[in-house]
Parts: structure tokens; C-alpha cells; sequence
């Protein structure tokens, strides 16, 4: 038997994914295979076919396709990051990045600029930010441009050159990046977190047995020396167990947006 590990996931955590399915293989004693995604979670036939048996996956996504395929998916595991801002909980942020040679000071500074986000169906790149916007009573087209640069990095990048205003960062995704590339802490500025909220989760398919499901999840919760080294440069402190109810907040989060019609901009698409 060979487990298929998907993430859909930022690329640049690959290689921990990697580490997760090799530590995996070595207590289950079972062969693993990690890839990422080549599709939109929403979209890939992997998981519409449910070829996938583990995922790690944004939350948002997660709990819209559980609404599409109700009793494919399960969450089991999810990281708490080192950071002391996560205080011990398995939580993110969306930071709202501006440049940092920028008079944007507050969200309301943005209105009519030029918002650039990963892709549409981000949590922490879209609709957080789109769910703030709409809490506070700003009105329809609140940004006056928009750019989809397919990756958060490429969102840092964009800000950072002037070319975008501001964009939604995971929190994670830009630690990491600053942590890479510190000359771009000199280019950008947080002026907003918003959160926090459930951190993606590592997900399972209930087409495995029931026994295997609770030895994943044991096992992710008791990591051994190896996997702790690979948790401790990911700056993950440990994995806790949820549940998919726990990401519940994010599908009623969607689907009240959904339903006031409410968007963040005239969709003008730059590129």
C-alpha cells in the first residue's frame, strides 16, 4: 500500500511536506508519495476522483469542498507555529503589507488603490481581507485595481516595487520569506493582522481504514528527533489534533459574502 500526499500549499514548504511523508513511511512502515498540487484544490481531479489519502491544504478550500463532497475529507492535525504571536494555538494571521516608503497608514488609505493577492480562493490572500472590508461597511470596489500574481512571494515582490499598493500575506508565508530574503523587510510594512484563524490543516481521506487515520494523526502528534529538526526550521513548535468543525467558521465566513454579493473591487485586472 502506498499513501499519496498532496499539498496545495505554498511550493516553498515542499520540502517539509516531504519530511512529514518520509517520517510517515519510517513509524507506519508503509510507503509514501508527496507531491504539489498541479491544480486548484477545488479543481484537481485527484481529489474530485479521491486519488488523494492526505492533503495539506488551506482551510477555506478544505471546508468548501467538504460542503461539495460532504464525508470524503477529515481534519486531523494541524501545526502551531513557534512564533509567540500564535500564542501556543494553531492560528495565522493575514498581514496586510504595504511599501514601506508608502503614506498608507490604516486600511482606509487604501481605498482605489491597487490590491494584489495570490489567487481567489486564498483565505489569508483574499477573503479575510475581503471579510474585513465588508465588517466595516466599506462599499463595493473598494480597491480600485486588482493583480493576481498566482503566489504570495510574488505578492511581496510586487508591493515591494512599487508595481501594487498593498496585499494579504499568511502570516507564515511572509516569516518565512523575511527570514530568506531580510533585505525586504526594509521594503515592506505591516499596517493590519487580521485573525487570527484556524491554520490550514492536514487533511485525510475516510477512504482509508479508520485504524490507519488514528496512527497518522498519532503519529503527527508524536514526531520523532527527525521530524523535530524539520518541524524546528519550518519554525513549527508542535502538531495538535482539530477537527473539521474547527474550520466550520470559515465556510459561513464564504458564504455570507457569497450571499450579499460583496466584492473588493470593480475587478479591474491589471495582470
Amino acid at each position: 500500500m502506498k499513501l499519496t500526499l498532496v499539498s496545495y500549499l505554498v511550493p516553498d514548504f515542499l520540502w517539509f511536506y516531504q519530511a512529514v511523508g518520509e517520517y510517515l513511511s519510517r513509524v507506519l512502515e508503509i510507503d509514501t508519495q508527496v507531491s504539489q498540487g498541479e491544480f486548484d484544490s477545488l479543481e484537481d481531479p485527484m481529489f474530485l476522483e479521491d486519488r488523494v489519502d492526505l492533503a495539506f491544504i488551506c482551510g477555506l478550500p478544505f471546508i468548501r469542498y467538504s460542503e461539495i463532497k460532504p464525508g470524503q475529507l477529515k481534519a486531523i492535525a494541524a501545526p502551531v507555529m513557534a512564533a509567540s504571536r500564535y500564542q501556543n494555538r494553531p492560528v495565522y494571521f493575514a498581514d496586510i503589507i504595504v511599501n514601506s516608503a508608502s503614506n498608507f497608514w490604516h486600511l482606509k488609505d487604501l481605498a482605489g488603490k491597487t490590491f494584489c493577492y495570490n489567487d481567489r480562493g486564498s483565505n489569508s490572500g483574499y477573503h479575510l481581507l475581503r471579510d474585513r472590508l465588508f465588517r466595516a461597511g466599506y462599499p463595493q470596489g473598494f480597491f480600485g485595481n486588482l493583480i493576481e500574481s498566482g503566489l504570495h512571494q510574488r505578492s511581496m515582490r510586487l508591493v515591494a516595487e512599487g508595481i501594487a499598493d498593498c496585499a494579504a500575506i499568511d502570516s507564515v508565508v511572509l516569516e518565512q520569506e523575511l527570514l530568506k530574503f531580510p533585505e525586504l523587510s526594509s521594503h515592506l510594512r505591516v499596517i493590519e493582522s487580521i485573525g487570527p484563524c484556524p491554520i490550514p490543516p492536514i487533511v485525510v481521506a475516510q477512504h482509508l481504514d479508520a485504524k490507519l487515520i488514528d496512527a497518522i494523526q498519532s503519529a503527527l502528534l508524536t514526531p520523532d528527533r527527525d521530524l523535530q529538526l524539520a518541524m524546528k526550521k519550518a519554525q513549527i513548535q508542535r502538531y495538535v489534533a482539530v477537527t473539521s468543525e474547527d474550520y466550520a467558521e470559515l465556510g459561513l465566513m464564504f458564504n455570507k459574502l457569497e450571499k450579499a454579493g460583496y466584492e473588493i473591487s470593480n475587478l479591474n485586472l491589471i495582470f
